[in-house]
């Protein structure tokens, strides 16, 4: 059964296998009222995108079961209208490059702060 992604315009999924930063992150989305559905297992949140569909998603970079580029070009095949904002504590021009051009809306570097809530903002035209 697939949910209506106009139905959860206000959800965000996020991706990330330190528990400390989707705490951290969530509690940042949320304190700007979004609903949060976070993942540290990137197999269990495609599971989860094939069922559901999710607007937006924040993918950290490095994880170790998949990297984020991987996450990535499989969620596309799932959901292509997803949009996608890259999270990474490595400042990587590459990677930054691949991910933008797999159609990544942003590449913020960690912490996490202010500029993921402008790329959120941004990448959903809010």
């Amino acid at each position: 059964m697939l949910v209506d992604s106009a139905s959860k315009v206000k959800k965000i999924c996020l991706l990330d296998d330190d528990p400390c930063v989707l705490k951290g992150t969530g509690r940042l989305l949320r304190s700007a009222g979004w609903e949060i559905e976070t993942f540290s297992d990137p197999h269990l949140f495609l599971h989860y995108v094939q069922q559901h569909r999710p607007r937006l998603v924040v993918i950290d970079m490095w994880m170790p079961l998949m990297h984020g580029l991987e996450v990535q070009k499989n969620l596309r095949q799932l959901s292509s209208m997803t949009k996608v904002i890259v999270v990474t504590a490595r400042s990587d021009p590459f990677v930054r490059t691949e991910a933008m051009k797999a159609g990544a809306s942003a590449f913020c570097l960690k912490p996490i702060d202010g500029e993921l809530l402008a790329a959120v903002e941004t990448a959903l035209g809010s």
